[in-house]
């Protein structure tokens, strides 16, 4: 797996994370290390492009929720009465964490795991970055 680190300016400042290759076991705890980084370095909005993934194993999903977890944690929608009442409710999308170009295959593992429900997901740079 690749990571390859950009950063974009809409409204608000977004680090986009290019990723290239599978998503599995052998790799999901780098994806996951190099988010917490970011996270720990100040990013508040991450997109994930995920153009370049061939396959995400249920350890790839993991790490993504992970870092949404952190995303959230670290940031205004992250209180403690939201944290609560999402467990409780049914999900929202989060601001702060979305998902750019999944493959039909992707996309499929994505939708099947519920990631939709709580994950924005697009197929354009330009209107991925306005939506945050």
């Amino acid at each position: 797996m690749e990571i390859l680190v950009s950063h974009e300016q809409g409204r608000e400042p977004v680090t986009v994370f290019h990723i290239g290759g599978r998503i599995n076991l052998g790799n999901a705890k780098e994806l996951q290390d190099k988010a917490e980084e970011a996270i720990q370095s100040g990013t508040r909005r991450l997109l994930l492009d995920l153009k370049g993934v061939e396959s995400i194993t249920s350890v790839g999903l993991r790490a993504i929720h992970s870092i949404y977890k952190s995303l959230s944690e670290n940031s205004q929608e992250g209180s403690q009465e939201r944290l609560k009442s999402e467990q409780v409710d049914q999900p929202t999308r989060t601001s702060s964490l979305k998902l750019l170009n999944p493959s039909p295959y992707v996309l499929k593992v994505l939708e099947t795991a519920g990631f939709d429900l709580f994950l924005g997901i697009h197929y354009n740079l330009e209107e991925a970055i306005a939506s945050f």
